[in-house]
C-alpha cells in the first residue's frame, strides 16, 4: 500500500505523523510524509521518505484572526499546490492530520480514499458533552445538563460558521460543498483520556498514542538517590512560558524536594539555563527519562501527557492555551496529577510536594497507562478501511 501522511510542522502533529509512517513501514507498506521543512531531515534519518508540504507559508490574503478561514481556505489553497506531487506517488491512501485539512481535500481531488489522524482525543462537538476546551466534566442532574445545553448553544454558532467556511473553500477548488468526511478517524490517544459520549462517530477508532522521539541522545541525570523530576516545557506557541526556569529555581533538594533529588529539563531547542549541580537540561529522549522518573511537570499538551501516562508517572500540569486546558482537567479527573494556573513558585512547590508524597497519584497513572491495551492498531484500521471501499 502506498500511503501519504500529511501533517503540519508543529511537533504535536508532525511527530505523531512520523510515528504513524514508521508503523506503516514496519507493516511492509510504503509511506511518504508531507510536512514542514523543519522535520524533513529528522524523518529521513528515521528511514522515512519525506517531502515538503507546500503552501505552509502564510499568504497575504489569509485572515489569521479567523480560525475557520485560516484552517479551511488555507487548506484549499494548499490542496491545489500539493496535488501534483501526491499524484506522482500513485497513492492508495492519504492520511491527513485533523488540522492540516489540505490532505483530505487533495485526496478528494485525486479520487483517493483518505483517513483523518487526530493526534489527541476526539474534539468534535457532542450532544452529550460540554463544549470541548471548557475543561468541564459532563454535567449531571437537571442543572448540570442544562448548563451543558446552554454552553453548547453558545458555541454552536462558531461551529456552524466553520462548516460554512469549509463548504465555501471546498466549492472554490471544485469539490462538492458538502464534505463527505474521511473513511476513518484515527483517535491517537489513551482510552483514559477520552470522555464517553452518546454520539461517538462510527468511523472513529481509538488507536493509542503515536509517539516519536526526535533524538537518540539520552540526558545524563546527575547522581543522587532521591526522586527524579522531569520538566517538559510546552512546544506550543500558546504554552506557559518560564516553566523550566521557575522549576530549576524553586525545586531545590533538601528544601522543596527530598535530599538527593534531581531535576531533568527535556525540551526542543530550549534556551540557556543556569543549572545547579542537581539539574540537567537539553534535548534527550523523554521515554528514557520517564522510565526512571517519579514526577513529570509539563504544559498539558497531549503528547507529553499520554507519554507520561504510558510510563505510569504522575504529573503536575501547567496548561497554557489551545487544548492544554482541556487535557489538564482530564488529568485531574483521572486523579493522576494536579493542575496549576497561574504558575507561581508557591503553587509549584505545593503541588510537587503533594503529588510526590501521595502514592495514589502514581497508582492512578499506572492504571491510566494500562488502558493502552484496549486500543486498535492504526495500520490495520487503514488496511481494513481500504478493503471496504475496494
Amino acid at each position: 500500500m502506498r500511503v501519504a501522511v500529511v501533517a503540519g510542522p508543529d511537533p504535536g502533529h508532525a511527530f505523531p505523523a512520523i510515528a504513524l509512517c514508521l508503523r506503516f513501514l514496519a507493516a511492509g507498506h510504503c509511506p511518504t510524509l508531507l510536512t514542514g521543512v523543519a522535520w524533513l531531515r529528522t524523518a529521513q534519518a528515521a528511514g522515512i521518505d519525506a517531502v515538503e508540504l507546500l503552501g505552509l507559508d502564510p499568504d497575504p490574503a489569509d485572515d489569521d484572526l479567523d480560525a475557520g478561514a485560516k484552517i479551511h481556505h488555507r487548506a484549499a489553497r494548499m490542496a491545489l499546490l500539493n496535488v501534483p506531487q501526491l499524484r506522482e506517488l500513485a497513492l492508495d491512501l492519504v492520511v491527513s492530520d485533523v488540522i492540516t485539512a489540505c490532505g483530505g481535500m487533495a485526496a478528494e481531488l485525486l479520487g483517493v480514499p483518505w483517513v483523518e489522524l487526530n493526534p489527541h482525543p476526539l474534539y468534535r462537538p457532542s450532544k452529550g458533552l460540554p463544549p470541548l476546551g471548557s475543561g468541564l466534566a459532563p454535567g449531571t442532574g437537571l442543572r448540570g445538563r442544562a448548563r451543558d445545553t446552554v454552553m453548547r448553544a453558545l458555541t454552536a454558532r462558531s461551529w456552524k460558521q466553520g462548516l460554512r467556511q469549509r463548504a465555501q473553500a471546498r466549492a472554490g477548488i471544485g469539490l462538492p460543498s458538502e464534505d463527505p468526511g474521511p473513511l476513518r478517524r484515527l483517535i491517537a490517544t489513551l482510552p483514559a483520556l477520552e470522555v464517553p459520549r452518546p454520539d461517538w462517530p462510527a468511523e472513529a477508532v481509538v488507536v493509542g498514542p503515536l509517539h516519536f522521539e526526535p533524538t537518540s541522545e539520552v540526558l545524563t541525570v546527575p547522581p543522587g538517590d532521591g526522586p527524579l523530576v522531569v520538566v517538559a516545557p510546552s512546544t506550543a506557541t500558546t504554552g506557559t512560558q518560564g516553566m523550566a526556569e521557575l522549576a530549576v529555581e524553586t525545586l531545590v533538594p533538601g528544601e522543596v524536594l527530598p535530599e538527593g533529588a534531581r531535576v531533568a529539563v527535556s525540551w526542543l531547542g530550549g534556551g540557556e539555563l543556569a543549572l545547579p549541580p542537581w539539574a540537567v537540561a537539553g534535548l534527550g529522549r523523554q521515554d528514557e527519562l520517564l522510565a526512571r522518573a517519579d514526577l513529570m511537570i509539563c504544559g498539558g499538551g497531549h503528547g507529553a501527557v499520554a507519554k507520561t501516562l504510558l510510563a505510569g508517572v504522575p504529573m503536575v500540569v501547567v496548561p497554557g492555551g489551545g487544548d492544554q486546558w482541556e487535557i489538564a482537567n482530564r488529568v485531574v479527573r483521572q486523579e493522576v496529577g494536579q493542575l496549576i494556573r497561574p504558575l507561581t513558585a508557591e503553587a509549584l512547590r505545593t503541588a510537587v510536594r503533594e503529588v510526590l508524597a501521595a502514592p495514589r497519584y502514581r497508582d492512578a497513572a499506572v492504571a491510566a497507562g494500562a488502558t493502552a491495551a484496549r486500543v486498535e492498531d492504526p495500520v490495520r484500521v487503514c488496511e481494513n478501511a481500504l478493503r471496504v471501499v475496494r
